[in-house]
């Protein structure tokens, strides 16, 4: 029902949210892009996208496509790889975010493990700004972190609006600098959040810093401050600080893929785990044990 190339193609649009961007990355011309999202939109019998001369904008079903889209794509490789016998193998350098400690992804990497078992999985889990730097020199073949504004690269995960959390007794005085909890650098939220408060002229100070996001969360759920974090990965126990704290917004946050430039047997298995984060996408969204008080909110 679903043809495979008309769903590269809506991802690659869904990803980049531009015709022009998609038919670069796909080598195809922008009439071409256009065609394939409309046959796909056809078969679906929905809308995918909303677009005018501005924007383009995923609509709820076209959310829907996203998920089902990447899972498709996923089984279609993988019965490729089946019936023509080609069996991905080598070592892979994998560098995930702190962020992503507390979701879904090792069933993910599991499910890879499963579906791979040649392949020698070594797993770095580092600061994003960290990542991306063992990336550049070498020492990684795939990344799945956040990236900075000004960065273009990388295949978008999802992208999420970062907020201000803390524990749900907290209570900033407006006379005092806000008590920050932070990455050292280069975290890019902790980059974020000094830059939005410089912007607002709000004083501000560092109350706790650690490498480690369960470090992180244990000075936040004891009211040290406040953090800036994804809010869909909210952590247990913290809540997201209502607009009377005063805070300045924070903005979004891409999460995405990068890879490396490395070639022959370790290329093929980042981009066999690359179709499993895209197809696991949903799953890594949500934090696991969400605070009830922030899903009550959310409702």
């Amino acid at each position: 029902m679903y043809d495979a190339t008309q769903l590269r193609t809506f991802l690659a649009v869904a990803q980049t949210l531009s015709f022009t961007q998609a038919a670069g990355r796909l080598g195809l011309r922008q009439s071409t892009v256009s065609q394939h999202v409309r046959r796909l939109e056809d078969a679906a019998g929905r809308q995918l996208f909303s677009r005018d001369t501005h924007s383009v904008e995923l609509t709820e079903d076209g959310e829907a496509m996203l998920g089902f889209a990447r899972r498709i794509l996923e089984v279609h490789e993988q019965a490729t790889a089946f019936f023509t016998g080609t069996r991905v193998r080598g070592r892979l350098r994998f560098g995930a975010s702190e962020d992503f400690v507390l979701t879904r992804l090792p069933e993910i990497l599991a499910g890879f493990r499963h579906d791979h078992p040649e392949v020698d999985l070594e797993l770095t889990v580092e600061l994003s700004g960290t990542l991306h730097e063992r990336l550049a020199s070498g020492k990684l073949d795939l990344v799945l972190a956040k990236r900075r504004p000004e960065d273009p690269r990388g295949e978008l995960v999802w992208r999420d609006d970062l907020v201000w959390i803390g524990a749900e007794r907290l209570r900033l005085d407006p006379d005092r600098p806000v008590p920050l909890i932070v990455y050292p650098p280069p975290g890019i939220t902790r980059a974020r959040a000094l830059e939005v408060l410089e912007r607002q002229g709000r004083p501000w100070r560092i109350a706790c810093t650690s490498g480690s996001l369960n470090g992180l969360i244990a000075a936040a759920r004891a009211g040290l401050g406040v953090m800036a974090h994804s809010r869909r990965l909210i952590p247990p126990g913290l809540v997201r600080l209502p607009d009377r704290a005063g805070l300045p917004d924070l903005g979004k946050v891409d999460f995405v893929l990068v890879h490396g430039r490395r070639r022959g047997p370790a290329e093929d298995a980042a981009n066999a785990l690359a179709a499993a984060v895209l197809a696991g996408g949903e799953r890594l969204r949500h934090s696991t044990g969400a605070d009830p008080s922030y899903q009550a909110g959310r409702r």
